[in-house]
């Protein structure tokens, strides 16, 4: 019924129609809720284009170009109406345009059932290039696609090599991803996330925050870029740290307009914050030389002039800067017009060799329906929106524009062709904030160092202790033949002095870190510090412990061999030993497990200086090796034996005296002293190892406290004894410590002997005692029983 209504419909209107009419059907977006409602412009640019056409007598040769039209809306089961009514409805169209991506694609499908070209002015989806399903589609619309390469190219430029996707659920959109993330995956570019949404952009934009995004390709409809602006300003996706990608044929002024009428949650001023700085890029639509005569004999300003007349015909405010949706797109709709004819006009050409003539087209003739696909195939001209020629897809072949809006308005940075891979730059960019927003928060990996005013201060009484260590060694040289110097073993306190020096250059190599030291050369320091504090351990503490132990044998020795005079090698022969099982020790550490630079990581800090774009990553270095528990309690537990015996000795010595060692009790104070210290910071430090301050401080304290006041116990006596006498005679007659004169000592020893003879006498005399007591207590014992007998015999 329908085929009948059809034929009955078109005989009635071949009645009168004229003979030298060509039609055409024309389906435009013009008005609606959502999708790009371009026909407000593009079609007052092919009316222009038909008129100018018609107003041509070298085209079409006596036959006028007609345009039927309708609205779709941007909806594509609408567009399959308006089609199927153009097309049932007289008169005969020998082609359709048509405007929308998802309208093209529904009426490009089907048109190749009636062997109709579709020529789309304004259809970028990337699913149009596929001639397999589209046979007889062409568009002077460049496909999306020639936008992924363009950002791909900028992404390249500006060294961002992680972006995000924000999409509208869409065809022309999803298709437009995946190509763009061909193009990533071969660009070595991280999609970090693919956000899509239907209408409400909200969510999609939160998980954008979410993720870290900072340069985001968004890929939607005008209406919705809107919406989607208005929840970036919500969200604060927008400013220095951000970069976003939008697409370019929205109008100049797509951000301010319409929101109310949209019920945009929005002020237009917190919507051009938002928008401020985002590049688009787009095909050019518009002829560059603004001087160059078209086909049309104008040039793109003469035809933006002629446009801008028309629309304000038709009630837009064009002065105020109030564009219709589908601006951008005008010259597109009017080339697409002019292509129109220029085909049917080689196609006329054609068909005029074999008798026939366009009026003979039906819809099931697909050799006319050929002739004009070879036709808009091979046709090429100049026109208002540049050169227009089309691919073996169909597509438009054209640049790439990118443009910034820069203080509410648009400004050119440059082209990009595709095809010879060549971007034109004119370094008009400015990126808010002044530098080129990074494409990810920034992590700066920062070193904790030790505190330059405590590493200073801690180095500078290690220093002083050192100067001090090396006075008193000097003193203790200029004054060996002092008894005071002498009785207290020079040697030793020598060996003391040197283990203070080496204490105290270990607690300065504990506070050099990687400010001074490079990764390479950490190694090294790790080795210098143990051994260091080893060996300088070993002989400061080693000399006071030999001297403790020296006065603990001397009291427990047989009284004849403590007149015996003790020689001083015997008391740093032990310092030795001690020395040798540290370097023992050490050399297997070394050459085993040997200490490397570790670096301990801590979780992210906000920047000091509220800048978004970087996060601080701690990093503190730490010597370690494989096994360093193992090797930690091996050299504790060691050092803990020598500091328990130590500790032991001086204990057990507390009360002793000797001339021979006569500073054996300061020693012994020195010795509670370090072993205190020690047992404290080793296991404080272990706890505090992540606070590389406290545990400098801890330590090196430790140290020059342990130095300090070793060498003031043992030398500030001795310092003052040689001030207050400076001479040997005033010495001995003080007799401080050392004691007495040769004579002197010798008296003594006779006394001594002495004392021991009379007691050895009185203990005899004791004993010759008991025994006469002990007879006479017998006599008087017989005495009486003799008189007792005797009184018994008188009675």
């Amino acid at each position: 019924m329908l085929l009948l209504m059809y034929v009955g419909g078109l005989s009635r209107y071949s009645e009168g129609r004229p003979d030298n009419d060509l039609h055409i059907g024309g389906i435009f977006p013009m008005e609606g809720e959502g999708g790009w409602q371009g026909g407000q412009a593009c079609m007052p640019a092919a009316e222009l284009a038909l008129a100018d056409v018609n107003a041509r007598s070298d085209l079409l040769s006596g036959f006028k170009l007609l345009l039927h039209s309708n609205d779709s809306k941007c909806e594509p089961g609408l567009g399959a109406s308006v089609m199927y009514n153009l097309l049932y409805n007289p008169p005969q169209k020998l082609l359709l345009l048509a405007g929308c991506s998802t309208v093209c694609t529904t009426v490009a499908e089907a048109a190749k059932m009636w062997n109709l070209m579709v020529l789309c002015y304004g259809a970028s989806s990337p699913a149009l290039s596929d001639r397999a399903r589209f046979p007889t589609l062409f568009r002077t619309h460049p496909s999306a696609t020639v936008h992924n390469p363009t950002r791909i190219k900028l992404m390249q430029k500006f060294g961002w090599s992680r972006i995000a996707i924000l999409q509208q659920a869409e065809e022309v959109f999803i298709s437009t991803v995946e190509d763009l993330e061909a193009h990533c995956k071969k660009s070595g570019i991280e999609i970090v996330t693919r956000q899509s949404f239907l209408s409400d952009p909200n969510d999609a934009v939160r998980n954008l925050r979410r993720q870290d995004a900072r340069v985001i390709v968004g890929l939607f409809y005008v209406v919705a870029a809107r919406r989607v602006l208005c929840e970036v300003y919500k969200h604060r996706l927008y400013g220095k740290s951000y970069v976003w990608f939008f697409i370019g044929w929205y109008e100049d002024n797509w951000f301010e307009t319409n929101l109310e009428r949209e019920g945009i949650d929005c002020t237009v001023e917190q919507m051009r914050e938002a928008a401020e700085g985002h590049l688009t890029t787009e095909a050019l639509m518009w002829n560059q030389n603004s001087n160059q005569t078209t086909i049309s004999g104008m040039t793109s300003e003469d035809f933006r002039s002629r446009l801008n007349e028309a629309l304000r015909e038709a009630g837009y405010d064009i002065d105020g800067e109030r564009f219709p949706e589908g601006y951008q797109e005008a010259p597109l709709a009017y080339d697409a017009v002019w292509a129109v004819a220029l085909a049917f006009n080689k196609t006329m050409e054609k068909l005029e060799k074999n008798g026939l003539s366009l009026k003979n087209f039906t819809y099931t003739n697909k050799k006319i329906a050929d002739d004009i696909y070879e036709a808009i195939n091979s046709t090429s001209f100049l026109g208002v929106s540049g050169l227009v020629a089309f691919s073996s897809q169909g597509d438009r072949i054209a640049l790439t524009q990118i443009e910034q809006l820069s203080n509410n308005h648009y400004v050119k940075l440059g082209y990009y062709d595709t095809q010879a891979d060549n971007l034109t730059w004119l370094d008009r960019e400015q990126w808010v904030g002044g530098k080129v927003p990074p494409d990810r928060t920034v992590v700066v990996n920062e070193l904790r160092t030790v505190s330059l005013p405590l590493f200073a201060c801690m180095t500078a009484l290690c220093i002083a202790g050192i100067l001090a260590a090396i006075g008193l060694i000097v003193f203790n040289i200029m004054h060996r033949h002092r008894r005071v110097i002498q009785w207290s073993h020079p040697a030793c306190n020598t060996v003391m002095l040197c283990g203070c020096c080496v204490c105290l250059g270990a607690a300065v190599a504990l506070g050099v870190d990687g400010r001074w030291v490079t990764p390479q050369h950490y190694t090294g320091l790790c080795a210098t510090r143990a051994w260091l504090l080893a060996i300088g351990f070993s002989m400061a503490y080693g000399a006071m412990f030999t001297k403790v132990w020296r006065v603990h044998r001397h009291t427990t020795k047989p009284k004849a061999e403590t007149k015996k005079r003790m020689h001083g090698w015997k008391l740093y022969t032990m310092v030795g030993g001690l020395l040798v099982v540290d370097v023992a020790l050490l050399t297997a550490w070394q050459l085993r497990d040997p200490l490397q630079r570790r670096v301990e990581t801590f979780p992210l800090e906000a920047p000091r200086h509220h800048d978004d774009d970087v996060h601080i990553r701690p990093e503190l270095e730490h010597c370690e090796s494989e096994h360093n528990t193992v090797w930690l309690g091996v050299m504790y537990g060691y050092k803990g034996l020598v500091l328990v015996f130590g500790l032991f000795l001086a204990y057990e010595t507390r009360s002793v005296k000797i001339r021979q060692i006569n500073d054996s009790r300061y020693v012994g104070m020195s010795i509670y002293n370090v072993v205190v210290l020690c047992l404290i910071t080793a296991p404080v430090t272990l706890v505090i190892a992540s606070q590389q301050d406290a545990a400098f401080a801890f330590v090196s304290l430790a140290i020059v406290f342990c130095c300090f006041l070793s060498m003031a116990l043992i030398f500030i006596p001795k310092v003052i004894e040689v001030i207050r006498h400076p001479t040997e005679r005033a010495e001995s007659g003080r007799g401080s410590g050392s004691g007495s004169t040769p004579a002197d000592e010798e008296r003594y020893r006779e006394l001594v002997k002495e004392n021991e003879e009379l007691q050895k006498l009185i203990a005899q005399k004791e004993e010759r005692i008991r025994v006469l007591k002990q007879k006479l207590a017998e006599r008087e014992t017989a005495a009486a029983d003799v008189t007792q007998d005797v009184q018994d015999e008188q009675v």
